[in-house]
């Protein structure tokens, strides 16, 4: 097989303003190879990503989770959505947050949820700029990265963004509203707009390049392929069939990822319950959340980025599903007071969401990587929620989700039940070391996960 000659495993198709990462090709293979076992990387040499998505408000438990234990899980009714999934990731039973609990500072586990999950660690109750939380995992792990691949990582959210103010019982609107911290009282700021995050991975050369390049593909109504298209057809000459499918492929998905921003963006702004959302956000807030996904797969498909966060919706949120007959605001319905049509609502909301997790699952496992296995098979990626039952509270037995193999360095398939209360820092200590990063410790562990 012929190989491109300017082909590297950080290559790009480049155009005025723009940069078009490559997507796995088999002429990648020797090289990555050749750089395998370094940081980040499977025991194949492809590379190794870690993602972490979270819902609010906890979840309906007695429907969450599943019967059995092992590979024998059957999947609760709000799962059904991860039916055709289920040797693709894990359910644990007793992983706990105790930084989230009130201890001596009383109301505001919304606030302490979100804080905490990536984090390990109590936040200062504050609604002032002398915030303090602790760096976030993904952080730690980005900064293994950060000479590797384009992007350190990605912060996404579906809600805005606020820095300041009191949101939540004297906590600072910066602890909810932002999942990833790059230090003590910093936090990375999350991006909503998908238009924003597709330039953000596809925008190249300066900043002032990138914002010239987008402003002149933006005003002459081009695809940023146009911009490329001389590169790539010099690229595909040199290329053997297989990879020319695949490039072929990878660019028809660009260009239909951005059709579907040009079409959510044509109908304004949208409007989140009584709140003005930002800016190209799609009206359809499951069309929102899927976009955003494909911005992690197209992150990870490329090697722009292999870490990621997902702020689904910010604990607390108030949001109603009207789609799928819920009119009620969540956060209200989570106080569900052991009400059955409550309890039904919430189950209805937590199997929506997870019907948005199966997408993205969906979509890793079908998009193969640079060894032949999949996006998914070479990921590490947490799911769940700071809160357990929304009515309680209650900082344990936390509803969470590993998806993916790691590489091969996880069992999937199974529901674990650790039988007793586990940091849910000990799983980041293991995913740490996984990804290249030896660390004995982190937030609030006891220890490395070793049942995964």
């Amino acid at each position: 097989m012929s190989v491109y000659s300017g082909l590297n495993r950080r290559g790009f198709l480049r155009g005025l303003g723009a940069a078009v990462s490559l997507p796995a090709l088999e002429s990648m293979r020797p090289l990555m190879a050749a750089t395998a076992g370094s940081v980040a990387q499977t025991a194949s040499g492809a590379p190794l990503r870690m993602a972490y998505l979270t819902v609010p408000n906890g979840v309906n438990v007695e429907q969450w989770r599943p019967q059995g234990v092992g590979s024998g899980l059957e999947l609760g009714k709000s799962m059904v959505p991860l039916e055709g999934l289920k040797d693709d990731f894990q359910v644990f039973t007793g992983f706990s947050h105790k930084h989230a609990t009130a201890g001596p500072d009383g109301a505001g586990d919304h606030a302490r949820s979100n804080a905490t999950f990536l984090t390990g660690a109590r936040a200062r109750k504050t609604s002032g700029s002398d915030i303090k939380v602790g760096v976030s995992v993904d952080q730690i792990a980005a900064r293994a990265v950060q000479d590797e691949t384009r992007l350190s990582s990605l912060e996404l959210t579906c809600d805005g963004v606020r820095k300041s103010g009191n949101c939540d019982s004297g906590y600072s609107c910066a602890y909810q509203f932002n999942l990833s911290w790059r230090s003590e009282n910093q936090p990375m700021t999350p991006e909503s707009n998908p238009r924003l995050v597709f330039e953000r991975l596809f925008g190249g050369g300066s900043g002032k390049d990138r914002a010239t390049g987008m402003r002149s593909r933006l005003a002459s109504q081009q695809s940023i392929l146009d911009f490329i298209s001389d590169d790539a057809k010099a690229m595909h000459k040199h290329l053997g069939r297989n990879d020319q499918q695949k490039l072929d492929e990878y660019l028809t998905g660009v260009r239909e990822l951005e059709q579907r921003i040009e079409k959510a963006e044509s109908f304004g702004s949208s409007v989140d319950p009584g709140v003005a959302a930002p800016s190209g956000q799609p009206s359809d807030y499951g069309e929102h959340m899927r976009l955003i996904m494909d911005m992690m797969v197209l992150g990870f498909q490329t090697d722009s980025t292999r870490v990621a966060s997902f702020l689904m919706a910010h604990d607390g949120s108030n949001r109603n599903f009207k789609s799928i007959g819920v009119g009620e605001g969540h956060h209200n319905i989570s106080h569900h007071k052991g009400k059955k049509d409550n309890l039904e609502k919430i189950q209805k909301i937590d199997q929506y969401y997870l019907t948005q997790l199966a997408y993205f699952f969906q979509k890793m496992k079908e998009t193969e990587d640079v060894d032949g296995k999949s996006l998914l098979h070479n990921s590490m990626i947490v799911y769940g929620s700071g809160i357990s039952d929304g009515n309680r509270h209650n900082h344990d037995d936390l509803p969470i989700i590993v998806g993916g193999n790691g590489g091969g360095s996880f069992t999937p398939g199974r529901h674990v039940d650790l039988r007793e209360e586990v940091p849910l820092s000990n799983l980041y200590v293991r995913m740490l070391n996984e990804f290249g990063v030896e660390t004995e410790s982190f937030g609030d562990s006891t220890g490395s996960l070793k049942r995964i």
